[in-house]
Parts: structure tokens; C-alpha cells; sequence
């Protein structure tokens, strides 16, 4: 992890402390005592979105935490108490959005459909999501910015694609799917074959200005020709 910048300090005015704290306790100066739930829900969300917005548009190295605090009304403190930082705000900005999307697909360790079925529908979900415009986006910038922030790379893994590919591999050590799949095919290298098999030449596409998005249709389309390459490649009977 690298050290904060100069930009990424606490404050060293208390005055600044005190008007961003006159902001998070209510209007004119008055505290409002203690927040409802409710209202503190809210104020995070605004937080994670203002801070994804600014990442998106001007980049992880140019985003200071008084840039984003001065935008959400919040003390930078508050971020340093809640989030630890900048990295660790970008972190939760990141598994936020993920955890959002797969929200509307069953937990794959308790899903007791057909695996064909499973697959599906984790794939169709999967690919709407890397071919979003604020997802390729996001990948082009950690990508750009990797070398100089070595932690925006390592937080975008952990959060991002090192829980899917470790969400797919809890569900591959399952005692009902793994006897479904060739011998010696582990979880971890199922895992991550499916998921080559559904990026395709994704990351080689982030070189270039994209196309508009997939509808839903094209998308379902590409995903039974990728799944069908990954299910001949690897299950017992295909194999047979």
C-alpha cells in the first residue's frame, strides 16, 4: 500500500473539520442529535456515489479525499473512520456495485437447479455487467493507473473479479456439481475457465472505444455459445 498524498491528509485546519461537521449534523449550524438510520443510510450512499462519479470521471490519482468530501458533505475524517482511506473507499464504492448486481440471482451454493440453468443465468449476469459502459470504463482506468497506484489494482481485484472467481469456485466444490466435471479439473481452474470462456477477447476490446452495449437478446446468445465451448470442454459425459 502506498502512503496518502499531501491531498489525502487529514485536515490540518480545525475550522475545516468543524464546517464539514456543521454539514453532517444539520442545517444552520444546529446539531440535529443523533441521525436516524434512515438518514445515515442515505448519507452513505451519497457518499459511494459521489466518490464512484469522481473516479469515473477524473481518475483515481486525481481524486483527492477533500474533493470528495467537499461534494458529498461529509468531513474527510469521516471518510478516514469509515473507510480508512482512499483505497478503502474506492474498495467499498466497488463491492457495493457488484453486490447490487448479483442481488437478483439465487446464491449459487444453495441453487439446486440444473447446472446448465445455473450457469446460464450467472452468465447472462455476468457479461451485462463487464459490458456496461461504466464498467468498461472503470477497467481502463485501473488498468491505466496500476503502476503508479499499486493499491487501486489490488482493492479492484480483491472486491471485483477476485470474489466472483471465488464465488465460483465455493460453488464448484459443491458435493452435488463437482462429480459432474472431468477429474482433475479443480474449482479454482473451473472457475477460471468459465469466466475466460465468457470475457472472451474482453480485455484486448478495453483497447478500443466500444460499441454500444448488447441488448439483453445478443447477450443470451453469446452466453449459450460460450457456455456449450465451456460444458463440452470440461463435464463427465461430454467427455464420454
Amino acid at each position: 500500500m502506498s502512503e496518502p498524498g499531501l491531498s489525502d491528509t487529514l485536515p490540518l485546519d480545525p475550522a475545516d473539520s468543524a464546517d464539514h461537521d456543521t454539514m453532517e449534523q444539520g442545517c444552520c449550524g444546529k446539531s440535529a442529535g443523533r441521525p436516524r438510520a434512515a438518514d445515515m443510510e442515505a448519507r452513505a450512499e451519497n457518499l459511494l456515489h459521489t466518490a464512484g462519479s469522481l473516479f469515473l470521471e477524473k481518475g483515481y490519482g486525481k481524486v483527492s479525499l477533500e474533493m470528495i468530501a467537499r461534494q458529498a458533505h461529509v468531513a474527510v475524517r469521516t471518510i478516514y473512520v469509515k473507510f480508512g482511506g482512499k483505497s478503502g473507499l474506492f474498495n467499498a464504492v466497488v463491492e457495493q456495485k457488484r453486490a447490487a448486481y448479483f442481488s437478483t440471482m439465487p446464491a449459487l451454493e444453495t441453487d439446486m437447479r440444473p447446472l446448465p440453468v445455473i450457469l446460464a443465468d450467472f452468465g447472462l449476469l455476468f457479461t451485462q455487467l463487464v459490458t456496461m459502459p461504466a464498467a468498461i470504463h472503470l477497467n481502463r482506468m485501473v488498468i491505466a493507473e496500476a503502476a503508479n497506484h499499486p493499491e487501486l489494482a489490488e482493492t479492484f481485484y480483491k472486491v471485483g473479479p477476485g470474489q466472483t472467481r471465488d464465488m465460483l469456485t465455493r460453488f464448484f466444490s459443491r458435493p452435488d456439481i463437482a462429480p459432474l466435471f472431468r477429474p482433475g479439473l479443480t474449482p479454482d481452474l473451473l472457475s477460471m475457465h468459465l469466466l475466460n470462456c465468457l470475457l472472451g477477447d474482453q480485455l484486448s476490446r478495453l483497447l478500443f472505444m466500444p460499441p454500444a452495449q448488447p441488448d439483453v437478446a445478443q447477450l443470451r446468445k453469446l452466453v449459450a455459445v460460450r457456455l456449450d465451448l465451456f460444458l463440452r470442454g470440461t463435464l463427465q459425459d461430454a467427455a464420454a
